[in-house]
């Protein structure tokens, strides 16, 4: 699966790129980095590998519901096309809750 992808839809590009916001000293996503990598590494591992597990259940659960030949990829590709407002948003507030989940926890 690529999680990488930069998707398009008309003119818009949507690449996860957040403006820095000068009040919070940067953009969700620069501080949810600036989280990972200073934390404590035990619980980074700990979160990283619960996101990853979360992500490989939940597409064998999709793989279960889909036609075969299907291609999840392709279904992400498109739901995040003509989903996107509600995708950036979501993946926004991803990076916050993942933020707060490792620092509570690092304190």
């Amino acid at each position: 699966m690529c999680y990488n992808k930069t998707f398009t839809k008309g003119e818009k590009m949507f690449d996860y790129n957040d403006e820095e916001d000068s009040l919070f000293g940067g953009s969700p996503k620069s501080k949810y980095f600036d989280v990972i990598f200073n934390a404590n590494r035990n619980l980074v591992e700990e979160a990283l590998s619960n996101n990853l597990k979360r992500i490989t259940v939940l597409e064998h659960l999709l793989q279960e519901r889909l036609s075969e030949g299907e291609d999840i990829d392709s279904l992400i590709q498109n739901y995040v096309i003509t989903n996107m407002d509600k995708v950036e948003q979501d993946l926004v507030d991803a990076y916050i809750n993942g933020m707060g989940d490792i620092l509570t926890q690092n304190e």
